[in-house]
């Protein structure tokens, strides 16, 4: 049958779309460096739309097909919105939600302010979860999709003066791993990626120092800390948390942890083994103090 201009077009637009829509789409927070940059050039590589977001687009990946870079600010709805409708206008959804955007704090809880309390959770914790209902409604109609949670070996086991970092990892496994009994029958399925140490950024600029303040019961252990510090095992292949993040989105499975880095496995099957007590005084002996 003969179709008018106006239904050809409509058809044409049609077939852009589900010829587009045939690739997936990955959306990725915290894009502009470490994990989630890595993460952007895996995914690239493997064929997929990826839509690279950050706080502050600094023209990473303009020279990369099938690239959308897009400010997002986890702490900003507005520009979660729009990321999230960007990335929907450009290639039809989303498949995979990557959340990789945080930060880690050090120091005693005593000495942290509010500010720095509260800015540890809106980043790690409430601006996972609004980036997460964005793109819900989204994948609930298809009925499919996966969101991998970049937790750490943190969100399982603990270390001194890192009190909020813990917290909220802690936070971020416990949602993740209830959220499956909501999200799993629309076909959604969860997952959590826990990297160990890793020469990123995280202690750099990523890292909100906020030491003891001026209590001086905590100086010498917290110096002491430090100390030990200097000497963990970090690995610099960060590219492995990539790896981890591919298998977690691409291998239709239900299990929901995903270790990653050459410590990690020891250091749970060392907490496994030991009962509270023991560990602590096994955590405190390595670090001196």
């Amino acid at each position: 049958m003969y179709k008018s201009s106006r239904e050809r077009y409509n058809w044409g637009g049609r077939l852009r779309r589900s010829f587009v829509s045939m690739k997936q789409t990955i959306l990725i927070t915290g894009a502009s460096s470490g994990f989630g940059k890595e993460t952007v050039k895996l995914f690239h590589q493997k064929g997929w739309n990826v839509v690279a977001t950050m706080r502050t687009p600094d023209g990473s990946f303009a020279d990369l097909d099938n690239v959308l870079v897009a400010r997002l600010d986890v702490t900003d709805k507005a520009s979660i919105a729009s990321a999230v409708a960007a990335a929907v206008q450009r290639f039809g959804g989303i498949d995979v939600l990557v959340n990789n955007a945080g930060y880690g704090t050090l120091g005693a809880l005593e000495a942290a302010s509010d500010t720095v309390i509260r800015d540890q959770f809106e980043v790690n914790v409430f601006g996972l979860i609004e980036v997460t209902r964005a793109v819900l409604p989204g994948m609930r109609a298809r009925r499919s999709g996966v969101i991998v949670n970049v937790s750490s070996i943190g969100g399982r086991v603990t270390f001194p003066y890192c009190t909020l970092y813990h917290a909220t990892k802690f936070a971020v496994e416990g949602l993740t791993e209830s959220l499956q009994y909501e999200l799993n029958p629309f076909g959604i399925r969860l997952k959590i990626v826990e990297p160990g140490g890793y020469k990123t950024n995280f202690a750099g600029r990523s890292m909100g120092f906020y030491g003891v303040g001026e209590v001086a019961e905590y100086k010498a252990p917290f110096e002491k800390l430090l100390a030990a510090v200097e000497h963990w095992p970090m690995s610099e292949n960060i590219g492995e948390v990539a790896d981890v993040i591919f298998e977690a989105a691409t291998d239709g499975s239900e299990r929901l942890r995903y270790l990653s880095g050459h410590e990690t496995g020891a250091l749970m099957e060392t907490r496994r083994q030991l009962d509270d007590v023991a560990f602590k005084k096994t955590i405190t002996a390595q670090m001196g103090i």
